[in-house]
């Protein structure tokens, strides 16, 4: 390996975490891309591992992930990622505290308000076959989403900015008021509180909690990881006769449940390691900036092999875990994390140190939970096993180094797709039903697409083509400024 230094340059404007970004783009994307894949013919590890083909019957008892099975962990960490990035700077301001945790609440009754609505106006949720009117219905629904939530410029006068909010709102309202559904869909024809993205729902439930981890914790490490363990001990015991399986299962059960139940939270086990690699790289963020044209001294190749590690990590366990050679991946995962600390064991600078930093935290999450991997009949993402948390808490920390030396260090532009993606998640999932398959559906081009894709492997490549045409999509309106927010 050769040892020769390359002079490669940081920016030196700001600071921002675009990796972060890119590994929430990245989330979303394949998200998108695993429900364009054509169904029940491809092999096995094209599937969540616990719905395989070729009739996808759940079977709880089947043990493994596959890349489809990273896609939720992924989005949560990030999601856990970007909780100090944003709650610090209230803080910083002196903001009073019941504003930042009514902040917190109002955020997370929006996300269940978007968990109901998104799942309202997708257009198989009003026609399982769905016409024209239905396509353009569902567009429609689309475009009301803006004015609700659509981050108008600053120069709009705040009366104008309040009139199109209640535009947005009655315009939604009156929607889901209006339009009915089949009557074998949940609740029959009308609106209903429990009618709602799953998805989003469990994303509401762990970010206000997760937020207040973080608030009560944020110069505490130690209390963060007591109020992991005492997530654990009611993970452990909620099988068992109790209240915590009292609570655990009645939560289920209760009529608020339509905001969420005490089962999501476990998904914190994503959401707490997420925010630790958070604080690391808001601590980067804040550290002195680098000057133009410094230079890295680690060589290029080393930063090479190091993204090529990072990755390798996601394969080995994918293969490994999916194959069932428990401890052939478990011994060549533990070589694989001490070459990892070896290639980051001597920082020279603050993104080296981010770098070191969030993957010692990644390759505990790891060992931890290829540990855990025997328990629960092995590795699963239904229903989530403790491995399922920390191993998939570890790939992610790998996959933000490797994105962030792609594009932090060599400049590489074409992950920016994944970046523009990530800074606009809302856009881009509420795109995945209610933009792109009705645009495909109006335009024809959908149906030229299966004309020219007709065998399953050309119907990869149809699924990869638009996944790319919905993320050129997000990324027009990012590009533009338009952004939705909570």
């Amino acid at each position: 390996m050769s040892t020769s230094s390359t002079t490669l340059n940081i920016e030196s404007t700001s600071k921002r975490a675009r990796a972060l970004d890119a590994v929430r783009g990245f989330a979303i994307l394949t998200m998108f891309l695993s429900g364009r894949v054509p169904f029940g013919v491809l092999p096995d590890w094209m599937y969540h591992a616990q719905v395989p083909p070729p009739l996808h019957k759940f079977i709880d008892t089947l043990p493994g992930i596959t890349w489809v099975d990273l896609v939720f962990p992924f989005f949560l960490f990030s999601m856990g990622a970007a909780i100090p990035l944003a709650l610090s700077k209230r803080i910083e301001e002196d903001v009073p505290k019941w504003k930042i945790y009514f902040g917190i609440f109002e955020r997370g009754l929006l996300l269940v308000g978007f968990a109901i609505y998104d799942q309202h106006i997708r257009p198989y949720s009003m026609n399982s076959n769905p016409t024209t009117i239905t396509w353009l219905t569902s567009l429609l629904g689309f475009v009301l989403l803006f004015p609700v939530l659509w981050r108008m410029p600053k120069t709009w006068k705040p009366v104008i900015q309040n009139y199109v909010r209640a535009a947005g709102w009655i315009g939604a309202i009156l929607f889901m008021v209006l339009v009915r559904f089949p009557e074998t869909s949940f609740n029959g024809q009308f609106f209903s509180l429990f009618r709602s993205d799953i998805i989003i729902l469990v994303l509401a439930n762990v970010a206000v909690s997760g937020s207040i981890v973080w608030i009560f914790t944020r110069s505490n490490w130690y209390l963060r990881f007591g109020l992991l363990g005492i997530l654990l001990a009611v993970r452990l015991t909620h099988l068992e006769p109790g209240w915590i399986q009292f609570f655990w299962n009645g939560s289920a059960n209760w009529w608020f449940r339509w905001i969420g139940n005490i089962y999501f939270q476990q998904y914190l086990f994503v959401i707490i390691p997420g925010t630790i690699a958070g604080d690391l790289i808001l601590r980067w963020m804040k550290s002195p900036q680098e000057k133009i044209s410094t230079e890295i001294k680690s060589s290029k190749s080393k930063l090479i092999y190091i993204t090529l590690l990072m990755f390798g990590f996601i394969l080995v366990l994918l293969v490994g875990l999916k194959g069932r050679w428990v401890e052939a991946t478990t011994i060549i995962s533990f070589s694989m994390c001490a070459l990892g600390w070896w290639f980051l064991s001597d920082p020279k600078n603050e993104m080296e140190k981010l770098f070191k930093n969030i993957y010692t935290w990644g390759a505990f999450w790891l060992v931890l939970g290829l540990i855990f991997e025997p328990y629960e009949g092995g590795i699963k993402k239904d229903h989530p096993t403790m491995s399922y948390y920390f191993i998939t808490s570890g790939l992610a920390s790998f996959l933000f180094i490797g994105f962030s030396i792609i594009i932090d260090i060599f400049k590489r532009k074409w992950l920016n797709l994944l970046v523009y993606n990530g800074q606009n998640p809302l856009i881009a999932y509420a795109g995945i039903t209610n933009l792109l398959p009705p645009l495909l559906a109006l335009t024809m081009l959908g149906e030229f697409l299966n004309w020219i894709t007709p065998t399953p492997w050309l119907g990869v490549l149809r699924a990869l083509f638009e996944t790319f045409l919905l993320g050129y999509f997000v990324s027009l309106f990012t590009k533009r400024k338009i952004f939705l927010r909570t």
